[in-house]
């Protein structure tokens, strides 16, 4: 006979299982009663912690939040371009780390207020470089909403890496839209090499902040 005695369920632990299954089943496929399933309950001892799927997800963005974080070290030798590029990287890496990564993570809301340490943190460093808080609001915003909805356009073709949907090869593209020529050749631009067209858009909209708001 075990005396084993399992780890008590509390929303952590749920989150953090979900997050682990949802590499195997994707967002589609992650319902509550799978995660129970996984760790071994009832599906409506969830709903101790969870009302519903959104809570749950709000959970499990913030559960990558924290994750990420750990991983960030500052310098205090950043511009604030360094600290929007770094921070955008970091959230991208973050993202790509689970299958449909980036659509759980858009449109939640996280459930604590730990969040907020880094983004003082961030507003104070922007104020700083002579932004008004508005103004630091809009340039970081952007550049993160930017990440995620590139995110998710890169996880819809690339769910995760080396693996690729059905209907996105590049080359039997091209010779569908032969006729096309402009449109054809365009798909190397859209669907591959993603780590350097993320990079470039992302020095795109830190040069546009620049311009924007006439700093260097």
């Amino acid at each position: 006979m075990t005396t084993e005695r399992r780890a008590p369920l509390d929303r952590t632990r749920v989150a953090e299982t979900a997050l682990t299954l949802l590499n195997d089943v994707g967002l589609d496929g992650l319902t509550l009663r799978a995660i129970a399933k996984e760790l071994d309950v009832k599906a409506p001892a969830l709903y101790w912690h969870f009302k519903d799927k959104q809570a749950l997800l709000d959970e499990m963005a913030t559960v990558m939040f924290r994750r990420m974080e750990a991983g960030i070290v500052l310098d205090a030798g950043d511009t604030w371009r360094d600290r929007i590029r770094g921070a955008c990287v970091a959230l991208r890496g973050a993202l790509l780390s689970y299958r449909d990564g980036a659509k759980v993570f858009s449109g939640s809301r996280f459930t604590g207020t730990e969040h907020a340490v880094r983004m003082e943190e961030n507003l104070r460093f922007f104020l700083d470089a002579g932004f008004s808080l508005a103004d630091g609001v809009r340039a970081y915003s952007t550049a993160t909403n930017y990440t995620v909805g590139f995110v998710t356009e890169e996880q819809g073709v690339v769910p995760l890496p080396g693996e690729r949907r059905e209907g996105y090869d590049v080359a039997e593209r091209a010779r569908r839209m032969a006729d096309f020529p402009l449109a054809a050749a365009a798909g190397a631009e859209i669907f591959a090499d993603y780590d350097r067209h993320f990079a470039e858009g992302l020095e795109i909209i830190i040069d546009g902040v620049a311009a924007r708001y006439g700093r260097n």
